[in-house]
């Protein structure tokens, strides 16, 4: 019998009750949204079920519910996408469900209606524990708001991950490390550190430009990448992934790991990317921002993506070169021959004796030192 192709569903939900000022994905004010929100909801459904006449067969692995702030959604909404997508694709005997969730009371209170809908790992945006750094962050929790739900999420959920944000303005490699340990102590099985990124068009990137504060420098930036590594590894974290940190591998994102293997995922909601090998063709699909113009296209076509772009080989293994390198693992190097990649390639070797490439005549992976320098590395690699 021959094995399914496996695949992940990403689902995004753009509501926020809040825009945070860092963020620069595809979110809108939730209130006064109530009535677009449930006709976005019937979209969705409408969406999985039209792309699951396109895939076909599939081995149904993850379930993400990401955005914006899922953890808003009508429980009984999640449920009802949940079910959907388990009876379109044979679901995994592990099929891991994951919904981003904010830490206010008011979404606390929720977590239990959201684990009977059947999410089994909720991905908690902490971002810090102190008061002073949440308030810059424009985040609409509190340090101890912050620790009730990850304490209530860590009773009702089988796996839960925290995500934080360091390098913020004025911090040392010793406040970051307290932060994380007091992180540690929350008992979660995962951990996503990010170095606070400025990104174009952002409230924080208009304030750096009106001097308001500046972003570490290099250097300090660097210590604290390496605080991080040391701290979550002396507790039995492995850093799978560049920012991802794991007790084990079954504590891992099995969906993130849809993305960095490679795999084919269906995206559903406004904005959301997909990736669909059909027809021996491996493809991007993308859909519309704004959820009028989404549930307008999954209403005239069956599926909500605007657009769908059949990838040629190089394109194929350029992505898995910039994606694949993240985890610990890299990529084979039989899956980027096309570049001219391989244990011999003169590009390859340099970066061997430069140490930022593991010497591996199977698989492309970069070592402790190449990680700290990926994005360059990997577009040397990936496009030269």
């Amino acid at each position: 019998m021959t094995a399914l192709i496996p695949l992940g569903v990403y689902v995004h939900w753009p509501y926020c009750a809040r825009i945070c000022p860092y963020c620069d994905f595809n979110v809108l004010r939730a209130r006064g949204r109530e009535v677009e929100a449930a006709r976005l909801a019937t979209a969705i459904i409408d969406d999985l079920r039209a792309q699951a006449a396109l895939t076909g067969p599939r081995e149904l692995v993850s379930i993400f519910f990401g955005g914006g702030t899922p953890s808003l959604m009508d429980p009984a909404r999640v449920a009802e996408i949940v079910d959907i997508a388990r009876r379109l694709w044979t679901p995994a005997a592990d099929l891991e469900v994951s919904l981003e969730a904010n830490p206010t009371d008011a979404e606390a209170d929720r977590f239990g209606a959201l684990a009977d809908a059947g999410v089994n790992r909720l991905s908690l945006g902490l971002q810090a524990l102190d008061d002073t750094a949440l308030k810059f962050l424009g985040r609409n929790h509190d340090a101890a708001q912050g620790r009730r739900a990850a304490e209530v999420a860590a009773r009702l959920f089988p796996r839960l991950s925290l995500d934080l944000i360091y390098a913020l303005p004025g911090q040392s490699p010793a406040d970051w490390t307290a932060a994380l340990r007091a992180a540690i102590a929350l008992g979660a099985e995962h951990i996503s550190p990010y170095q606070l990124t400025i990104e174009t068009g952002t409230a924080f990137d208009r304030a750096i430009r009106r001097g308001v504060f500046a972003p570490p420098g290099e250097d300090l930036a660097a210590d604290l990448y390496d605080a991080t590594q040391a701290v979550l590894e002396a507790d039995g974290f492995e850093a799978y992934e560049v920012s991802n940190h794991a007790r084990g591998a079954t504590a891992r994102s099995r969906h993130n790991l849809v993305y960095w293997r490679g795999h084919d995922y269906v995206g559903v909601g406004p904005g959301a990317h997909g990736r669909l090998t059909l027809n021996g063709t491996r493809n991007s699909t993308l859909a519309a921002d704004r959820p009028g113009d989404y549930i307008a296209q999954a209403a005239a076509t069956g599926t909500g993506f605007s657009s769908r772009e059949a990838l040629s080989a190089q394109d194929v293994a350029e992505e898995r070169v910039i994606s694949g390198m993240r985890v610990l693992e890299g990529i084979r190097f039989t899956e980027v021959a096309i570049l001219g990649l391989s244990p011999a390639h003169p590009k390859v070797r340099n970066f061997v004796d430069l140490g930022l490439l593991v010497d591996d005549v199977e698989r492309l992976r970069a070592t402790a030192d190449g990680r700290r320098v990926l994005d360059r590395l990997t577009t040397e690699l990936a496009i030269g």
